[in-house]
This record gives structure tokens, C-alpha cells and sequence, in this order.
């Protein structure tokens, strides 16, 4: 078994395991030692060609007992000197070289023993040991996932905390972090790019990095003890607090997001951690209700029960349809959808919302479910120009399905915020026969909610109109087979013709 003893960082690992590899070293035949080679005993400091089985086997090899060089280049005192044979000429991706990079800083004491073992299945020409699917790869990948979110936690969690100078190797601005992998060095960089000619140190329980303003100082040996804190006022993290404080809403609290973005490990190093746990306490016990500053909870009164609709504030009504925010589907919508036809159609055609073409075009009924509806007229001796087409909801509401957008039905708040336009509509085309399709626009027309099955086959009137009640053209196309859809079509059909023959014996027009 040979031993080898390497720095403990990717680069001092990399180079020993090229000459690892060029001596065809396989990694059971290896034990990685990692330290600070300067400081190791001299037996130690050494890639030890000593083997298991005594020293008929290091012959084999054409090596004599005991030949030991330093990282695998030179020899220990007292032996002759070696050549050692230059690395192997080793291609890997690019993809590979990151997961390398990012696992070496992974928190393990085996990280070089499995590094080497994937190296070296990719150096015999195994690619799969850089594939999530294979259990070196999933390894490797799993290490590489958490380095990376662990420098990612760095970068947000850090807090500088600003110190008065005493001296010109005094750093300005100092911080203290816990790092859950060796991502020290790299953080360290990152910051050194973006804090200008402002000095700064950030210290750890393993290891510490000093930024004097030009020259970055990394000691990823020396532990430091305890916690470095300043204990100077500060006036901006004073400022950030009082921020940070009157930005929290109680009544939004939702403690499982909060620890998913900020984790409760991290709470302790920030200046706002301090704040949390108080204010979560103090949603929880009735901030969260008041949602206000403690100071109007405390003011004098009594609750008095009130409608909701009695205290929406007055408001005047929209201009034009296009600039309707009585509801919140104009949000997600393309464009509103009006209705479309003669100004003084006989008969109107009443749905319940534009669909995906509908939204798009502006134009009723344009989709598969208007040219179902066209089937329908025809079948019925009625022309679309001649009808009016209107929706008892002006805006398209959906909801995403992959790349899709699906129709999803109004909510009565909804429809009942849109009954403004349908008044509208019906003051200004004083229609004599309303083809309600679907319950929907049956429920919007009456205003309550009705069962369309109770008025299916009967016309009735309302408000001095008759309104004939059918299914809706997109109920159709939900059927499940050929029969179904075509007799829920004829049922359409024959809704169509009852309208027109309430209509009147002159058929439908203006």
C-alpha cells in the first residue's frame, strides 16, 4: 500500500495524482494523506513506496524498499536520487473538470481516495463515472451540488460588520462565518472583486481570509477559535436593522418559506438574525391578526360587523371595457373580449367566457368551440351576422399546462363583477330572445345560481325577454365519443330554432 501525502487543496491532489496515474497506481493500492506537508514528520511527508506484503513485491515493480519522494518527485535522505516519469497526458471534459473542482471542496476526509477513483475509471476509458446514474457518479455529483450551494450561502450570508481602524493592518470591515465546505478560498475571491480598495477579513472556525485592499491573504490552515465578532457601533447595520424590521408584515408570515431562503444555521451570524425569532413571536400572538403597528392595536374601540361589500369604498365606473379592473382576470388576460354583432340583433347568443383564440383575436366565439356553434346555426337555419355573440365574462381565464392554457371556469365573484358589461349590453341591443349556453351565462343572465338541467327544453322569460337555455358548444367537445357530441349538438340545434321561432315568423334581424 503506498502511501501520499498531498496539501490538502485540488491542486497539490492533482498534480500527485497524474503521477499516480502515470505509474498505473490503481486506488486500492493507494492511501491519501492530506496536510500541510511542510509541517508532517518526516516519514510522513513522503510518497511512501513501502509495501504491505514486503519487498519481493516492490521488486517486482523494479523499485527498490523504502525509495520515497516527496508529492512523487523527490527522493527522501539518504537514497539515491529518482526520476520520476512525467504525468500522462489526460483528457477530460469540461463538465468533468468542474464536478472535479467543486467536489474537492466537499467536507470529507476520503474526498482524494474517491477523486482518484473516479479519475482513474475515466483515465481506463469508464465515462460512466462522471454519470449521475452510476454510483461514483451520483456520488460525485452529489458532492459537486452541495460545494456549489454551500459558496452560494457564502456569497448571501455573509455580513460585514465595520470596525474603527487602529492601525493600518486593522481591517475596516470585519465578519464572521460558518461554512459547511472548504469554499473559503473562493468566497474570498468573489468578495475581493466586488468590496474595492476597502479592507476586510472573514474568519472561520477553519481557517481565515484577509483582504488589505490590493492583495488577497488566504491561511486555510490556522483554525480560528470562537467566534470574531466587532463589537463597534456600526451605523449602517443600525440603519439596515430598522429597515429590515418595518418591512416585516405579520399577517404574511410563512415560517416555511422563511427558513427554506434564510436556514436557521445561518440566523446567528446575521445582524437581522437577532430580529426573527422576536418577530415571529410577536405575529404569533396576535401581530399577525392586527397586521398594524402594536400602537393601533392598543387604541381604544369596538369591532363593528361589516358587510363586505359595504365597505368596499365607492368607485367610479370604467369608461370602456378595456380598462376594466373590477376583477383580477384582466392580469392574465391578452385583451378584454366585447360582444360582436348587429346593434339591434332579435336574438343574442349568451356564453360564459372568451377561450385561448377567443383572448387572441378579440372576437367571440373564433375557437373549436365557435365553430361548433357554427355547425349548430347552420343546422338550424340561422346566419352568425345576423346574431349578437357575447360572453357573460369579458377576460380569458386560464390556468397553465405545459405550454398550454386551459380554460378554467369564472368564479362568481367574478361574474358578478362583469355583470356590468352584460347590463350594459342588453340596455343597448334590447335583444328579444337570449340563448343562455351553458350555466354560467344562465346564472349571470338571472343573477343566482342556477342548475342548468332545471331549465333545459323550456323557454321562459325574464326581465320581458324569453331565454332559451341549452349546452354550451365546449361541452360538446368533451364528449367521448362521436354519438354523444353529435346529440349534444342536435340539443344546441334545436335551442337555436326554438330562439328563432320566438324571435319571431320573419325569421331573425335587425
Amino acid at each position: 500500500m503506498r502511501r501520499i501525502v498531498i496539501e490538502d487543496h485540488f491542486a497539490s491532489w492533482r498534480a500527485a495524482a497524474l503521477r499516480a496515474l502515470g505509474e498505473r497506481l490503481a486506488p486500492e493500492a493507494i492511501e491519501w494523506r492530506a496536510g500541510d506537508v511542510a509541517d508532517l514528520p518526516q516519514d510522513q511527508a513522503a510518497l511512501d513506496y513501502s509495501e504491505d506484503h514486503g519487498q519481493d513485491h516492490n521488486q517486482d515493480h523494479g523499485e527498490a524498499p523504502g525509495k520515497e519522494s516527496t508529492g512523487g518527485a523527490a527522493s527522501a535522505p539518504g537514497s539515491p536520487p529518482t526520476t520520476t516519469p512525467p504525468p500522462p497526458p489526460l483528457h477530460v471534459s469540461k463538465e468533468f473538470s468542474a464536478l472535479l473542482h467543486d467536489a474537492a471542496l466537499y467536507r470529507d476526509p476520503q474526498r482524494w481516495a474517491f477523486l482518484y477513483k473516479v479519475l482513474w475509471r475515466w483515465q481506463q476509458g469508464d465515462r460512466s463515472a462522471a454519470s449521475p446514474a452510476d454510483v461514483d457518479g451520483a456520488r460525485l455529483y452529489h458532492m459537486a451540488k452541495r460545494v456549489r450551494r454551500a459558496k452560494h450561502d457564502m456569497i448571501a450570508y455573509v455580513r460585514f460588520r465595520k470596525q474603527q481602524a487602529t492601525a493600518s493592518s486593522t481591517p475596516e470591515y470585519i465578519a464572521w462565518y460558518e461554512p459547511e465546505h472548504d469554499v473559503l478560498p473562493w468566497a474570498a475571491e468573489h468578495f475581493a472583486q466586488r468590496m474595492g480598495a476597502a479592507s476586510w477579513l472573514i474568519a472561520t472556525p477553519h481557517g481565515a481570509a484577509f483582504w488589505d485592499g490590493s492583495q488577497l491573504h488566504v491561511d486555510r490552515q490556522r483554525a480560528v477559535e470562537g467566534e470574531h465578532r466587532c463589537e463597534t457601533d456600526d451605523e449602517a447595520e443600525a440603519l439596515w436593522l430598522t429597515y429590515y424590521r418595518s418591512t416585516f408584515n405579520p399577517a404574511r408570515l410563512n415560517e416555511t418559506a422563511l427558513e427554506q431562503h434564510m436556514p436557521v444555521r445561518f440566523w446567528k451570524g446575521l445582524p437581522e438574525g437577532q430580529l426573527i425569532p422576536g418577530m415571529i413571536s410577536e405575529a404569533k400572538s396576535g401581530a399577525r391578526r392586527i397586521a398594524q403597528a402594536s400602537s393601533v392595536g392598543e387604541l381604544d374601540g369596538k369591532a363593528i360587523p361589516v358587510e363586505a361589500e359595504s365597505a368596499q369604498p365607492l368607485r367610479a365606473l370604467p369608461s370602456s371595457l378595456d380598462a376594466c379592473r373590477r376583477c383580477d382576470l384582466w392580469r392574465q388576460a391578452t385583451q378584454a373580449v366585447p360582444g360582436a354583432g348587429p346593434p339591434h340583433a332579435r336574438v343574442m347568443l349568451l356564453g360564459e367566457q372568451p377561450g385561448d383564440q377567443e383572448d387572441l383575436n378579440g372576437k367571440p366565439f373564433v375557437g373549436p368551440a365557435g365553430q361548433l356553434l357554427d355547425v349548430a346555426m347552420q343546422r338550424a337555419g340561422l346566419v352568425r351576422k345576423d346574431l349578437y355573440l357575447t360572453n357573460a365574462v369579458k377576460h380569458f381565464k386560464w390556468e397553465p399546462r405545459g405550454k398550454r392554457r386551459l380554460h378554467k371556469t369564472p368564479a362568481q365573484r367574478e361574474v358578478e363583477a362583469c355583470a356590468h358589461w352584460l347590463d350594459q349590453e342588453l340596455q343597448t341591443i334590447q335583444p328579444s330572445v337570449i340563448v343562455a349556453l351553458g350555466a354560467t351565462a344562465l346564472s349571470a343572465l338571472l343573477q343566482r345560481k342556477v342548475a342548468l338541467r332545471d331549465y333545459l327544453g323550456t323557454p321562459f322569460q325574464a326581465a320581458g325577454r324569453w331565454v332559451v337555455a341549452t349546452y354550451h358548444p365546449s361541452f360538446a367537445l368533451r364528449q367521448s365519443d362521436d354519438a354523444a357530441r353529435e346529440k349534444v349538438l342536435d340539443e344546441i340545434s334545436k335551442a337555436l330554432t326554438r330562439a328563432q321561432e320566438l324571435a319571431g315568423e320573419q325569421g331573425v334581424g335587425q
